[in-house]
Parts: structure tokens; C-alpha cells; sequence
């Protein structure tokens, strides 16, 4: 971790140890983590705005995908999710807490695990079960769509899919709004927010379908998050097989 330097990652400035007492020294981030503020836009006491929010979720991707594709290995982190980005003065996401992370091949294509890693709500269905593909990068994809879509669901409904015993919930009932063409029941000032905020539902959407190989790479979603909103399609329903 020493040897990271990216923008959107967490920098490691050194570590201390005496005796039984080891930490390791990050720097410091003054606004938090990201979770501070999510929140339904209702909410003008917390909620950063849609613009800053874009920034922000484009910010994320770009570490992320750094992650992926810009280091010597392959850094898979496992544990995307609000309380692991932390925002700077300027409200620069930086991606941290590399504890479950595990490192592989760039061309590696599947990794091997013998305990599921991450956070209930955010973890990849592969990482549960084989029978979904294989656990790769694209495990990391999934959950960074799970956080995007709280993003834009804000906390009090995202809490509806985790009070629920299906993990896949909210994700759906996000889709079935975009797909009859309802609003996102989130208060938008303006239609440029509107804009917004269906971008990032659609791409959020993309990249939690249920199987690996249907997930876009991060370079993909940075791709699709820096584009206009109008040039994105919906993805395939990724809960057809709950309807069954």
C-alpha cells in the first residue's frame, strides 16, 4: 500500500510499533466518510447536492478502477461501501480500508476464497455462491453499484432492502421505476438534477446484474458515468430469475 499513490486512494504516510501496539498511519481526511452523508436529498442538512454527488461517484470509479488496472497487481478490495470512502476538504473521494483486500495477476481472471469477504448488502452474489461465475474484479463492480444506488435512494430506503430477507430489493425497485418511466420518489429541484440522478440509477443498475460477465469493468462505468446521461440505456432486468 506504500507504493499507491493515486488521487482517489487513501495514502499510507508510515506506521508506528511498540511492543503489541501497531497502527498504521493514514493521512487525514477532515470530512469523514462518505456515509455522513447519505441521505435522501430531502434532506438539505447533509446532502451534498446532485453535482457534488457525481463528482463524487466519479471519483470513486476512477480509484477503484486505478485499483484494477493501474497498480503492479491486480488490488481486489472486497468491502466497497459508504463508511470505506473517505472525503478530503474539497470532498475528493478517496477509497480506504484495505483489510479484506487481496491482491492478484492483472490477467488473472478468477481469484480463490474460502470465506466470504465484505459487507451484507454489498457483497457480490458469486462470493456466496459459484453458481453465479467466478469471484474476480467484477465482485467489486457489484458492490460499488450497490453503494450507488443508495446514493441515489439515500440511506431511508436503501434501509428498506436491508431490513429485507431479499438481498435484491431495492436494486429492483429502482429498476421497475426507471423502466415504467416513474420518477426516482427522491425530491429534485430542477431537471439537470433529474438528469443526474437517473445516470447514476442506470449505471448503478449496469453494474449489479447478477452474474459477473453481464457487469461492465471499471474502466466501463467511468466511461459511462463521464457520458450524458441520455446516451445510457437500461440494463437487462437482473431480477427476471426472482419473477419465476
Amino acid at each position: 500500500m506504500g507504493r499507491v499513490h493515486h488521487v482517489n486512494v487513501v495514502r499510507l504516510v508510515g506506521f508506528c510499533a511498540g511492543g503489541f501496539i501497531r497502527a498504521l498511519v493514514y493521512e487525514f481526511l477532515p470530512n469523514g466518510s462518505l456515509q455522513n452523508f447519505l441521505s435522501s436529498a430531502d434532506n438539505k442538512s447533509s446532502f451534498p447536492g446532485w453535482d457534488m454527488l457525481q463528482d463524487i461517484v466519479l471519483g470513486i470509479a476512477i480509484g477503484i478502477e486505478y485499483l484494477h488496472q493501474g497498480c503492479d497487481h491486480r488490488i481486489l478490495h472486497f468491502d466497497i461501501k459508504p463508511h470505506n470512502i473517505l472525503l478530503n476538504q474539497n470532498f475528493t473521494p478517496k477509497v480506504s480500508d484495505f483489510g479484506l483486500a487481496k491482491l492478484c495477476a492483472r490477467d488473472q481472471s478468477a481469484i480463490s476464497m474460502t470465506t466470504v469477504r465484505g459487507t451484507m448488502g454489498y457483497i457480490a452474489p458469486e462470493v456466496f455462491s459459484r453458481n453465479f461465475g467466478s469471484v474476480s474484479y467484477k465482485s467489486d463492480v457489484y458492490s460499488f453499484g450497490m453503494m450507488l444506488l443508495e446514493m441515489v435512494g439515500g440511506r431511508k430506503n436503501f434501509k428498506v432492502m436491508e431490513d429485507s430477507t431479499s438481498q435484491v430489493y431495492f436494486p429492483e425497485w429502482i429498476y421497475n421505476l426507471l423502466e415504467q418511466g416513474d420518477d426516482l420518489r427522491i425530491h429534485i429541484e430542477d431537471e439537470g438534477d433529474a438528469k443526474i440522478a437517473k445516470k447514476l440509477a442506470i449505471v448503478g443498475l449496469w453494474c449489479v446484474q447478477w452474474h459477473p460477465i453481464d457487469r461492465p469493468p471499471m474502466k466501463v462505468v467511468v466511461q459511462m458515468l463521464e457520458r450524458e446521461g441520455d446516451n445510457l440505456t437500461i440494463p437487462p432486468n437482473p431480477f427476471c430469475s426472482t419473477l419465476n
